[in-house]
């Protein structure tokens, strides 16, 4: 087998005839049979369902009604997104399965399926979208694409690791302090956070409501560009979901690839590595920011406002708004929470009505400051983390935050800005890196404009060690 495809490249040899949509499928499949047991990619599948989903997209495109570039791919949805094809159980013994029944068909899986993309099925997450893996409970551990024996990162877990495994060539993530971005960054893929509402939350399971994104995963910059033209657009079963407004700065035409007039803040954020610093890590990241600036962007250096602030206000806000949601179910199903989800969420406890007040206060000053910051500069680069995946083993979970220390996700969320985790090469461990691209609000393009352009200078994503086997032994 070879590496994974690219959306891009699949609509091509679609279009080419090279493939059809039933030999993507049946590709992706045999990859979810070769690979899924041993890194608890999917919480369910119907390889049946897809194959026919395929052959419907090979009907209409020879009869000349193909819906358009996702017509035919095979995607992942993340199993706190409903889906009217299984049953969404947000990996977790709590959900009632009668939530799943009455939400039906989130729109954002609802689009993906209008446009012809085929669900391959749903895949894994931490339980509710936080937390740490629980293997006591009888649900698959996702484990890392690159190393079974660290961790494939959360929330949105087998969205990144069956992206990078080639189980499918694009996936829906959610992010609430990094979970788009964090599992992309572990697995060497591409992962957007929009801009807060671009995506509807309607049946998606909440964690916390005014921090939640959706969001497009896939190998490349390029093709989250073309999953979230399907998915994004308002929806009216989510206050929060808004349309881009019709007037701001204009975007101006440029080729792929060419950033000139453009100014790159960077904050290599190593005084917030807490955990360490990996030693190839500062190496990948300038040689990133020198592709950037090879575009012809002008780069200087940053300091992000309120970071420490930032954090806290990330983690005040989801804790209290997650207790909200689950404080009944806390109390009465207490131990069929896993013990990382119940210990994580039973610690907001100790927050007042007062702290998340506060947290609100101070978090209108970040966006002011953000903002003022977006005055000077048209896109901030900074890592998406310092280190690589980090071992099962070492994940303790009493205390989901030893995951965190040396990552840098939080600080987005609260501001609401779009931002995307791009790899960067591998660490001293042979785990993925990343770096992350922010801009201003509703300027998703040109964050991905950002991404490509970093993308067409450092080439595809290496291929995970497990696909270089499974070739070696085809």
């Amino acid at each position: 087998m070879s590496a994974p495809l690219t959306i891009r490249s699949a609509m091509d040899a679609l279009h080419s005839g090279a493939l059809s949509s039933t030999d993507l499928v049946r590709q992706a499949i045999a990859r979810a049979d070769a690979l899924d047991a041993g890194t608890g990619v999917f919480i369910s599948r119907d390889p049946g369902a897809a194959l026919a989903a395929a052959a419907e997209a090979d009907e209409r495109r020879r009869a000349g009604e193909s819906r358009g570039p996702l017509d035919g791919i095979p995607v992942g949805l993340k199993d706190i997104v409903a889906d009217a094809g299984a049953v969404t159980t947000a990996q977790s013994l709590v959900l009632d399965p009668a939530w799943s029944a009455a939400a039906g068909t989130a729109p954002v899986a609802a689009r993906l399926r209008a446009a012809g993309a085929v669900v391959m099925g749903k895949v894994t997450t931490m339980e509710f979208a936080t937390g740490l893996p629980d293997p006591g409970k009888p649900f698959p551990v996702p484990r890392n694409a690159w190393d079974p024996d660290r961790w494939a990162g959360g929330s949105s877990s087998g969205s990144a690791s069956g992206l990078a495994l080639g189980m499918f060539l694009g996936a829906v993530g959610t992010d609430t302090a990094g979970s788009i971005r964090i599992p992309s960054a572990f697995n060497g893929v591409t992962g957007l956070k929009p801009t807060f509402g671009r995506v509807p939350k309607t049946g998606v399971v909440p964690l916390g409501y005014s921090l939640d994104h959706v969001g497009p995963m896939a190998r490349t910059a390029a093709d989250c560009r073309i999953l979230l033209a399907a998915m994004e657009g308002q929806d009216p079963g989510d206050p929060y979901s808004a349309a881009p407004p019709s007037t701001g700065r204009p975007r101006p035409s440029r080729a792929v690839g060419d950033l000139s007039g453009l100014t790159i803040g960077v904050d290599r954020l190593d005084a917030h590595a807490a955990a360490g610093i990996d030693p190839a890590q500062p190496e990948a990241f300038d040689a990133a920011v020198d592709h950037l600036r090879a575009a012809g962007a002008a780069v200087r250096e940053v300091t992000l406002p309120l970071y420490a602030e930032a954090v806290a206000i990330d983690l005040v806000v989801m804790l209290c708004e997650a207790h909200a949601y689950h404080a009944r179910d806390l109390r009465a199903r207490w131990e069929d929470y896993g013990q990382a989800t119940r210990v994580l969420l039973a610690s907001a406890d100790v927050l007042t009505g007062a702290d998340y007040v506060q947290a609100q206060r101070v978090r209108r000053l970040l966006r002011d400051r953000v903002r003022a910051l977006f005055g000077q500069v048209d896109l901030v680069v900074s890592p998406t983390g310092h280190l690589g995946a980090p071992l099962l083993r070492d994940l303790d979970p009493g205390d989901s935050l030893t995951a965190l220390p040396s990552v840098h996700t939080p600080y987005w969320n609260p501001v609401g800005n779009p931002t995307v985790a791009v790899p960067i090469g591998l660490s001293s461990r042979g785990t993925p890196l990343s770096l992350s691209i922010t801009g201003r609000w509703w300027e998703d393009a040109l964050v991905l404009d950002a991404a490509e352009a970093l993308q067409q200078r450092s080439g595809e994503p290496p291929v995970p060690p497990a696909l270089v086997g499974l070739e070696a032994a085809a």
